[in-house]
Parts: structure tokens; C-alpha cells; sequence
């Protein structure tokens, strides 16, 4: 049996729960969660949906006052993944809605990555008479919290996105058959998971020229949707099919084109994107990589031997490792350039 959690560790828990439900719709801001604790229990609860809409703190304010038998917040607690933003910006300050609602005290479990703000949430709720202090629960938890804001944090601190790219591969190193075909390397079910998972906690998919014109995907998130997620193309000539499904399948999720991946990262951190997702060829992953801009690289292993024949008849085996099994025999191997790996992929 594992060790029984601390209340703070549990109400933390539930906040960064919360603000899972907003990774990839809150750009160009992180994604929050928060509760709000009073006599044990929670009477408030709050993520951040998108930007300009309430952020998590002011969500759980109003969620407190309106669905519990409350009528003040005092010697109430607020549990918050971020520390709380201290200056208004398309919405008011959160301190100023937390010393307004009349809570008593702040647990954050993470500190704003910018420096310019970091550690002025406690100054201005001290002289309110409000304390703050940062969650001293559990690595695994604030490890949990950090996640949350990785893509924001490299956004914040250089202007691009955070960048993760995904190949599939076979054992014998190929990620398409002598005929250029991928379709397909993993199985189904790692399809779906990265298809859809992926897709729907990013801000933008990201895949070259190639990709468009024998592929001709969709780039959309499999099973739920994400209406937010920008499809980009990386096109040297700007000559693609006019009629890919990108440009006629009539989603609503814009279709950018570019001439040059490191462009595209810079011009997609200027219109406030946080994290891309690229999924398209090795040729645009290695530029990527040789630039310098990945951060993360998963690729998913097939048990599947190419060779020199087509895909459809590759050898297919099984594997019997139950720890690096993710999908239907498909191993996940997820490696980081820049520090601490976003878990989150």
C-alpha cells in the first residue's frame, strides 16, 4: 500500500485534475485548476477554459458562493497549480478576487516561470492580510503541477512554442515502407492514443509538404474533438493539392502554411501558441532537431519488421514487455532536449 496522502495533498490533487480539463484551450495563458477548502471540505471548484474567460481562482470563487450554503469565504483556503497572477490583464488580477472574496489563505504549488512576476502574488495578498505559501506536499504531485506548464513556461521565456515530435518506427529503423508508404507502422490502438490524446492538449499540429500530398490526413484530434487546434503545413514551394483535406474538409480549425519550420515556430509564439505536436516526416523532424527546437521526441516502436517489402505484408510480431506495452504492442520511448520532460506526452 502506498502512503496516505496529506488533506493538502488531496485537495492539490483535485486542482491539477481541474486544470487538466483546459490543457490545449487556454493559450496564449496556462492551463489552472483550483479548489476552494473551508471546515475540511471543498465548496469550490475551478479550472481556466480559455483565454479571457474567468481564470481558475475566480472560477472557484464563484462556484463557492453559488453552490454552497456560504456566505462569506473567510477562513477559507484556495489550493491553485499556479501561483496566483498579481496584475490585470483581459481580466482582472486574481489576487484582488481572492482578497475581495475574503479567503484567508493561498496554497500555489507552482511559481509564475516569469520572473518579472514571480513572488508578487504573496507581497500583495500579505498586505492584505491574506497568507501565501507554496504547497509542500509530495514530489509526485508538484512534478504533476509543473507538467501543467511546461508548454507556457518556454513560451513565456522565449517567445516559441514548446515542441514535441512523434514518429513511428519500425525495429529495423524505418518509418516508411521502400515505397514511401507509412500507412501504417504502429498499430491501431497507439494510433488512436496518440491521435487523439495528443491532439487534444496541443495547440497546433505541425507536418510537411510530403505528409499532405501521400498521406492526405485530416490533422484532426480522433474521437473527441479540439476545435482549437491549428493545423500547420511546412512547405518549402507552397505547392500542396488544393484539394487535401485540410483546406476542404470544412473543420473549423484554421490551416496555416510556411515556408521554413523555425519561421512557423516563431510566428505561431507571436499569435500566442503554446505547445505543437509534429507528427510529419523525418525530414522535418530532423530540421527540427538539428535547429535545436524540439524538446521532446516520442516515438512509438513497432513490433514490425519492414525490410524491403510493403507494408502490408511487414512481419508482425508481439511483444512481451508489459512495462513498455502502451498500445497494442507498441512501445513508447519518450526522450527530452531541454531539461525536465513534459510527462504530459
Amino acid at each position: 500500500m502506498g502512503k496516505a496522502l496529506s488533506s493538502d495533498s488531496v485537495f492539490m490533487r483535485r486542482a491539477i485534475s481541474l486544470a487538466m480539463r483546459g490543457v490545449g484551450h487556454t493559450r496564449p495563458n496556462p492551463a489552472v485548476g483550483a479548489v476552494i477548502v473551508k471546515g475540511g471540505r471543498i465548496i469550490g471548484e475551478g479550472w481556466h477554459r480559455k483565454a479571457g474567460g474567468d481564470h481558475a481562482e475566480v472560477a472557484a470563487i464563484k462556484s463557492a458562493l453559488k453552490h454552497s450554503n456560504v456566505q462569506t469565504l473567510k477562513h477559507s483556503t484556495i489550493y491553485v497549480t499556479l501561483e496566483p497572477c498579481s496584475k490585470p490583464g483581459r481580466v482582472g488580477a486574481c489576487t484582488d478576487a481572492i482578497i475581495a472574496a475574503g479567503i484567508s489563505k493561498v496554497v500555489y504549488a507552482v511559481p509564475d516561470p516569469n520572473p518579472k512576476n514571480r513572488g508578487k502574488a504573496k507581497r500583495a495578498l500579505a498586505k492584505a492580510g491574506v497568507k501565501c505559501e507554496r504547497f509542500k506536499g509530495d514530489k509526485e504531485i508538484l512534478d504533476a503541477a509543473d507538467d501543467l506548464i511546461c508548454d507556457f513556461r518556454k513560451h513565456v521565456l522565449t517567445g516559441i512554442p514548446y515542441v514535441t515530435v512523434k514518429i513511428a518506427m519500425s525495429l529495423d529503423g524505418k518509418i516508411c515502407d521502400d515505397s514511401g508508404n507509412a500507412k501504417w507502422i504502429s498499430s491501431a490502438g497507439s494510433r488512436s492514443l496518440t491521435g487523439g490524446a495528443l491532439r487534444q492538449i496541443h495547440d497546433a499540429i505541425m507536418v510537411g509538404a510530403e505528409t499532405v500530398r501521400k498521406d492526405n490526413p485530416s490533422l484532426l484530434s480522433h474521437g473527441k474533438r479540439n476545435d482549437d487546434l491549428v493545423r500547420v503545413i511546412i512547405s518549402k514551394s507552397g505547392k500542396l493539392p488544393g484539394n487535401a483535406q485540410v483546406f476542404t474538409d470544412g473543420a473549423p480549425n484554421k490551416t496555416l502554411v510556411f515556408d521554413d519550420a523555425k519561421k512557423a515556430l516563431v510566428e505561431l509564439g507571436k499569435m500566442g501558441l503554446t505547445s505543437v505536436i509534429c507528427e510529419g516526416g523525418l525530414v522535418l523532424a530532423r530540421s527540427l532537431a538539428e535547429q535545436g527546437l524540439v524538446d521532446q521526441w516520442l516515438t512509438v516502436l513497432a513490433p514490425v519488421v519492414i525490410g524491403s517489402r510493403p507494408i502490408g505484408k511487414a512481419l508482425r510480431g508481439k511483444t512481451n514487455s508489459d512495462e513498455s506495452c502502451m498500445a497494442c504492442g507498441d512501445s513508447f520511448v519518450v526522450v527530452d532536449f531541454k531539461g525536465k520532460t513534459c510527462s504530459r506526452a
